[in-house]
């Protein structure tokens, strides 16, 4: 198939295809159903995250440090929901499973960049709490407004440089064994796997990317609520530890969704050899479910928000009365 419907274009020794094709799901009855389950999950997120941008956007008692890393986050789940589902639906449910090599790479470049975003602003969030919690007399000096102003662009700026390493790496490959992807987007691992000569390199820097991500992220929020926890134990009274816990229940509500289903997709991989039609479902829910639950609960956990929304609920223009003769 790869060599029939795949144009190369050779420069010097590089050999590019003109086309990747995704393979996606599988020989699956039904799979109809998966997409269109996937496109709802774009409309809730989407219009969730949408809401939570607003509120913080207009909403002056929100522009807090707190709140900013929250605004990141929204602006991150839409990212990368926008680089996943809908190239999805167009990839398997119009079924047009090719797509060019550049716009491979550009597909590429949004999950992961996105992806990042989510990961390292998880951490800036737990930072955020550590420092509130273990240095309550020293938050507003530590942590404010202007310093995560300008500390969101600098992550932007490093995962950008990062991510466009990775991708750009993927241009020193042949690709000319096949063109067939086993994912449903074009994902790091199974694209540089397709080439014919040394790309120790790309798995150096995937390992990179991965541990950078995913595992370092992890250790710094293990240890940022080991020290919330042992800063809990001092307090003398059970109702000011509760206050102070409850503070923290949506941020690890957040990082449970965020890296459990991912681990466990890396963890099954790894011992189960799982399918390929079983690592599309998985992959591909670990990362559109996240960006769908995180307004959902930052919405039913912040008391803020929860206030905010309803008042304006009940804030309803009072009726016009007819003034009697």
């Amino acid at each position: 198939m790869s060599s029939v419907n795949a144009g190369y274009s050779q420069n010097i020794s590089i050999v590019h295809p003109q086309y990747f094709f995704i393979i996606g799901l599988s020989g699956i009855p039904y799979s109809t159903y998966f997409y269109i389950f996937l496109f709802m999950i774009y409309f809730i997120t989407i219009i969730g995250n949408t809401i939570v941008l607003l509120i913080i956007a207009l909403e002056r008692s929100l522009h807090s440090p707190k709140y900013i890393g929250v605004f990141n986050l929204a602006l991150a789940d839409i990212g990368e929901t926008n680089a996943v589902i809908p190239n999805m639906m167009k990839t398997f449910l119009f079924d047009s499973q090719y797509i060019s090599y550049n716009a491979c790479l550009a597909n590429m470049f949004f999950v992961f960049f996105f992806s990042s975003l989510q990961s390292v602003t998880l951490v800036v969030l737990a930072y955020d709490r550590f420092i509130a919690i273990c240095l309550p007399l020293r938050y507003h000096a530590i942590v404010n407004n202007t310093s995560m102003v300008l500390f969101f662009p600098a992550i932007w700026a490093f995962n950008s440089s990062l991510v466009t390493l990775m991708v750009s790496l993927i241009t020193r490959l042949s690709i000319c064994e096949s063109n067939v992807i086993q994912s449903y987007f074009c994902d790091h691992g199974p694209v540089y796997r397709l080439a014919c000569n040394d790309y120790n390199i790309n798995k150096s820097v995937g390992f990179v990317i991965t541990s950078l991500y995913l595992i370092a992220p992890m250790i710094i929020i293990f240890l940022s609520y080991l020290g919330i926890f042992l800063a809990l134990s001092k307090i003398t009274t059970w109702e000011r530890r509760l206050r102070a816990l409850k503070t923290c229940v949506s941020h690890l509500l957040l990082v449970g969704i965020y890296f459990l289903p991912i681990c466990f997709t890396y963890l099954a991989q790894l011992l189960l050899a799982l399918t390929p039609n079983a690592r599309v479902i998985s992959t591909s829910l670990a990362y559109v479910v996240p960006p769908m639950l995180n307004p959902i609960i930052y919405v039913l956990n912040t008391a803020e928000i929860k206030s905010l929304l309803r008042k304006i609920l009940t804030s309803r223009p009072a009726p016009i009365r007819e003034i009697s003769k």
